[in-house]
Parts: structure tokens; sequence; C-alpha cells
């Protein structure tokens, strides 16, 4: 009997120390490619310097397309539909939206040429998004690694996750708290906004319809976003510094000049609930800057596929 008892007892902690070890090789680490692939970083760094130097807009899709990913971060945004599968690239808040998928393409050839089937597609997007914001002269942050990649996508939660542009502040404030995001974070992610472009079917009705935007700045887009038609002809999100990361989309909301209804709805000036952490970054670069690598950390451990989950993938478009 005490047999029974003892070999219970040490297949008890045999499996807790599995279990243990499973927890830790599960995390995610700043150092996970340090001895398995050396110049991973290196490598990303430079593919993603080059593509937004020859493009300065290619660093705000990189960036998107992170926090697309991310909203799982396992890389299923990548795939390509198979007669099996619907992805998620044609899905509404990515079709006609989402770009810089050949740059990732470039960057995952790259690193396999030197360490074949050890970096993730999850990891270089979270990579090549800190390299992005970095190049274009904001804040940089530790990303960790170790994200494996998912085997199939989702075209449903694609649709359904993704906060809209055309939301209320308290719809925003509800689809981040989902995400376990407070409503600071949410202005500070809502600040990626510094960079990038927007589509004239996203922004017209706030043009032509709504009242708490400047009418000069109304007036200056209209030419570029008619009231019908033209509904790809892009515009800034920031007309200020486009081609820099810094505060000044803050300081364009303060002046109503947000060019996105959701992005405005983070300022009213009438003491709404997120008025007072815009004015706060509208005027402190640098407490934007902290918040948002804060935040991005937090976001990149969104639902990573760890461990023996998920694959490696040799082509970022395909599993397998």
């Amino acid at each position: 009997m005490a047999f029974y008892s003892q070999h219970n007892s040490f297949c008890f902690f045999m499996m807790m120390l599995l279990f243990s070890f499973q927890l830790a090789f599960a995390q995610l680490s700043s150092d996970y490619y340090s001895t398995t692939c050396p110049r991973a970083l290196s490598t990303i760094r430079t593919a993603v310097t080059t593509a937004v130097f020859k493009e300065h807009r290619m660093g705000a899709s990189l960036l998107r397309l992170h926090f697309h990913d991310c909203f799982g971060c396992d890389a299923s945004l990548l795939l390509d539909d198979t007669t099996s599968m619907k992805g998620e690239k044609t899905a509404g808040p990515n079709a006609n939206s989402l770009r810089g998928f050949e740059v990732i393409d470039t960057i995952k050839s790259q690193v396999e040429s030197i360490c074949p089937g050890v970096v993730s597609c999850a990891d270089i997007i979270a990579v090549a998004a800190r390299d992005s914001v970095a190049t274009l002269g904001g804040p940089s942050w530790m990303v960790e690694l170790g994200r494996r990649d998912s085997t199939t996508a989702s075209y449903e939660a694609a649709t359904t996750n993704l906060p809209s542009p055309l939301m209320d502040v308290s719809g925003l404030i509800s689809a981040f708290s989902d995400k376990g995001f407070t409503a600071k974070e949410m202005v500070a992610l809502s600040g990626a906004h510094s960079i990038g472009q927007a589509r004239c079917l996203l922004f017209r009705d706030r043009l032509y319809n709504e009242t708490n935007i400047d009418s000069t700045f109304a007036t200056s887009l209209k030419s570029n976003c008619p009231s019908s038609g033209s509904d790809d002809n892009l515009s800034s999100l920031d007309t200020t510094s486009p081609n820099f990361f810094d505060n000044a989309f803050f300081k364009n909301l303060v002046n109503k000049k947000g060019l996105l209804h959701s992005d405005q709805q983070l300022f009213n000036g009438g003491g709404g609930t997120t008025d007072a952490q815009v004015t706060t970054y509208s005027t402190n670069y640098a407490s934007f800057y902290t918040d948002f690598a804060n935040a991005m950390v937090k976001m990149g451990k969104l639902s990573p596929l760890t461990g023996t989950d998920g694959q490696i993938r040799t082509n970022c478009n395909k599993i397998n």
C-alpha cells in the first residue's frame, strides 16, 4: 500500500514538473531566438528600414498588419483562402485596407535562408511593427518572441472582432475592453493613426454631415473626397506630419481635425471620457510614447500560440 502511495506521489510530482516545464516553454521571451537564429532581428530590421525608406506609408501598413493580426497574434491574417477555408484578408475590416504582405514575404524568405523553420510569421509581424514605428521616429519597445503560426484562419472573427472607424467612444472603449485594454491604453494605441492613410469611403460622412470638425479642414479634404464617388481616394490620418510618428495626431483632435469619426470621438471638448488623455498626449509626446510602447507590448501578448501549438510556417501564406 505504501508503494502505491509513493508511486502515485511520484507520478503526481512528475506530472506537475512536466506541466511547469510546459508553462515555462510556452512563455514569450525577448531572447527567444538568441541561440537558434541570432541574426533574425537584425535581418528583419534591415528589411523594414529598406521598405519604409522606399515608401513611408509602408511603416503604417506593417503596424496595421500587427494590430489586425493580434485582435490572436498568430499570423492567421496572412493565410490565403483554400478550398476548405475562407481566410481573413477579405473580411470587411481588412479588404481593400491591409497591405504590406509582400514585405512580410520578403522578410520571411530572408530569415528562412539563414534559419530554416525557426522564426514564425507571427513574430516577424510583431517585430516589423516595432521597427516600422522606430524608423518613422516613434518609440521602440522590447518585443517578446516565441509565437507560433496558426494552421487556420477565421473570416468571421476578423469581421466581428476589430473596432470600426465609425464607432463612438463608448463602442471603442467596449471593443478594447473585450481584449483587456483600459480606456487609457485604447487612446494610446489609437495614436498609431499618427501615420497611415484612410479611404474616402471611411470619412466621407464625417466631412459632409458632422459638426465637430474644423470647417477649413473639412473643405480642404472635400476636393479629394467628393460627396459621391472616389471611394478609394486616400487622405492622411494625420495631415500635419503624415510621415513621422509623433503626437500631432492628438493635437489635431484637440483642434477638431480628426479624419475618422472614431478618431475625433476620442476628443469632443466637453469633458468626455477620454478628452483629458488626448489633451495630455497632445502636449506631452514622451508620455504618449511610453504609454504606446507599453500598450504595444501588451497587445503582442494577446492569445499567442506557443509551445507545441500551431507550427512555424515555411511560407506565411499557407500552412506547411
